[in-house]
C-alpha cells in the first residue's frame, strides 16, 4: 500500500533519518518509536508527500507520489497530525464532514452517503451526541477523537497517524487503538507515532525504531520491542513484566517488583 525506499529526511542541514525501507502491507500496523526530536514526525510528513525527501522514493499504491495530484493522494491515504488546532467557528458534524472534500466536487451539499460516513465515524469515536456541539467547545481530548472521526470520514487506505492517542484519557486510548486494529483487520495498512512501547506493542503488528544519529529497525512488535532495544533507544533502563494472563508491560527505570504489587501512596 505504501512503499518507502532508501529514504532520507533532512532538517537543518542534517539527515534525521536515513536510508529508510519499508512496505506497508494491508493489515499492518506499524508502531513508530522514538526520543524526542529524531524525526518522526518529520518521517510521517514526508510519507504524506508533505515536504520533500533527502534522498529516495516513496510509492503510492505502486505510483510515485510526488506524481499524483494532492486530491488523488488525500482519497488514499491520510494524515492524522500531532496538533490539529482549528481556526473558524464550526460545529463537530460540520468539522467532521471535512474529511470528505477529497471525495467531493463543486460546490454542492454533503450527499446523505457523506452525512452517513461522518455520523458512523463520530459514534466510532463517542462523539454521536456532539454533532452541534461548536469545536471551541470541546475538551483536548474530545479535540482529538474528532480529528480521527474527520480522518476516517476521509476513508483512505492507508493512516498516518501522529500521536493518536495524544490527551486522551486511558478508556479512549484503548477504543480509539481498537479501532484503529480493525481497520487494519479489514484491508487498511496504518503507520502511528506512540511514546508507549506497552501499547505498541498490545497493538502494532511491527515497530519501527527511529534511533539518534538517523539509523533504525523495523521488525515485529515482539522482536522489535525488547528491553535491551528500547534502552539503546531511549538511553534509560527498561523492564520487563507479566501477568498472570501473559500479558506483557514495559516500564523504563529499575522499578522493584514490590513498588508494582503494592505501590506506597506517592511512591
Amino acid at each position: 500500500m505504501l512503499t518507502c525506499s532508501a529514504l532520507v529526511v533532512n532538517v537543518a542541514g542534517r539527515s534525521l533519518v536515513r536510508d529508510l525501507t519499508f512496505h506497508l502491507a494491508p493489515g499492518e500496523v506499524i508502531g513508530v518509536l522514538g526520543p524526542n526530536g529524531v524525526g518522526k514526525t518529520l518521517t510521517l510528513h514526508t510519507l504524506a508527500g508533505l515536504r520533500l525527501p533527502g534522498h529516495g522514493s516513496v510509492l503510492l499504491g505502486g505510483d510515485a507520489l510526488g506524481h499524483l495530484q494532492r486530491r488523488q493522494v488525500a482519497q488514499r491515504l491520510g494524515l492524522l497530525l500531532q496538533d490539529d488546532a482549528e481556526t473558524f467557528p464550526a460545529t463537530v458534524l460540520e468539522t467532521t464532514l471535512m474529511g470528505r472534500h477529497p471525495h467531493r466536487f463543486g460546490t454542492g451539499t454533503e450527499s446523505a452517503d457523506d452525512l452517513a460516513r461522518a455520523r458512523t465515524a463520530l459514534a466510532a469515536m463517542g462523539l454521536e451526541a456532539f454533532e452541534a456541539r461548536l469545536v471551541s467547545t470541546l475538551s483536548g481530548g474530545e479535540r482529538r477523537r474528532l480529528s480521527l472521526a474527520r480522518l476516517l470520514t476521509q476513508d483512505p487506505g492507508v493512516l498516518l497517524l501522529d500521536e493518536p492517542v495524544n490527551h486522551l484519557d486511558p478508556r479512549h486510548q484503548i477504543r480509539v487503538l481498537r479501532h484503529i486494529g480493525a481497520l487494519a483487520r479489514a484491508g487498511r495498512g496504518v503507520i502511528m507515532t506512540l511514546h508507549d512501547p506497552t501499547l505498541a506493542l498490545r497493538f502494532a503488528s511491527h515497530a519501527l525504531l527511529l534511533f539518534p544519529g538517523g539509523t533504525w529497525l523495523l521488525d515485529t512488535a515482539r522482536a522489535a520491542l525488547t528491553p535491551g532495544n528500547l534502552e539503546r533507544l531511549f538511553s534509560t533502563p527498561w523492564e520487563k513484566y507479566l501477568n498472570d494472563r501473559g500479558d506483557v508491560a514495559l516500564f523504563p527505570g529499575n522499578l522493584p517488583t514490590a513498588a508494582l504489587d503494592d505501590p506506597e501512596p506517592g511512591s
